[in-house]
């Protein structure tokens, strides 16, 4: 009997450990966040390093920041993730946009394309369809290839705000994550795409845009123009869950500029 008793009671103890361990409900022990596929490198460092110092247990899911958008107003995850703002009508439903960074897009090329500089107009009319051969830029005789990102990306929409190119871009290809983007232009000598600066790899080459490269000093003080800011979207009428807040507050403090600065990004406070 004495044996029986004392295998409940390390039943029960267990079951506590593990709730304490983030093994427990939504409420106290999860945060689910969706959204943009260009913010997955900076939240991914948030969430492993929250996730190891809490113990609760941190979810992206890599959906678009349309998606994301529309996740939070439907209350399918805790915190959206966007890299555009807001616009008035997502406002106008009760969408609250907290600024967690802010992000360079780099306009990418094959890096055997001898183009490494553009001004931004260049970069316009290049979209637009006015500028349709390198050799037209000093580069080879070859059409340019257009990569671009489907509607409803942040990225997309941030690039054609920037560059005043707004449903005039004629596309090629309009792919559905940054990494495809990516990997498209480095299998192509004769692509041009754009991409957040910090998920560019070496497999392609970030051009200068009037002379300014795409790095944190030159986002950080405003001289590179291409950039976009990295929003956290919440439903202002509605509390987050315990778990929730516990990561927004730890993502916005100055205790996470580390960790976001590494990912590439600025930090926006």
């Amino acid at each position: 009997m004495k044996k029986m008793i004392a295998m409940v009671m390390l039943a029960v103890m267990a079951m506590f450990a593990l709730a304490g361990c983030g093994g427990g409900g939504k409420t106290v022990g999860s945060v689910s966040t969706d959204g943009s596929t260009s913010m997955e490198k900076v939240i991914g460092a948030l969430g492993e390093s929250f996730q190891n110092e809490t113990g609760i247990r941190f979810t992206y899911n890599p959906t678009g920041s349309g998606s994301g958008i529309k996740a939070v107003q439907e209350g399918r995850c805790d915190i959206g993730l966007s890299s555009r703002e807001l616009k008035k009508s997502e406002q106008d439903r009760g969408l609250k946009a907290t600024v967690l960074a802010y992000d360079g897009i780099a306009v990418i090329v094959n890096p055997n394309n001898p183009v490494s500089d553009l001004g931004l107009e260049k970069v316009a009319q290049i979209y637009r369809g006015e500028i349709t051969n390198w050799s037209q830029l000093g580069g080879s005789n070859a059409e340019i290839v257009l990569i671009g990102r489907e509607a409803g990306s942040g990225t997309r929409d941030g690039f054609e705000s920037i560059t005043n190119t707004k449903d005039g871009c004629k596309y090629r290809q309009e792919l559905t994550s940054t990494g495809d983007v990516i990997t498209t232009v480095a299998q192509n000598p004769n692509a041009i795409g754009y991409a957040s600066v910090a998920s560019v790899k070496d497999s392609v080459k970030a051009l200068t845009i009037n002379g300014i490269a795409a790095n944190e000093a030159n986002i950080k003080d405003g001289s590179y123009v291409v950039q976009r800011p990295f929003v956290l979207v919440t439903k202002g009428d509605v509390k987050l869950t315990e778990g929730a807040q516990k990561f927004f507050d730890y993502i916005t403090s100055s205790a996470a500029h580390g960790i976001i600065s590494a990912a590439g990004v600025v930090p926006a406070n």
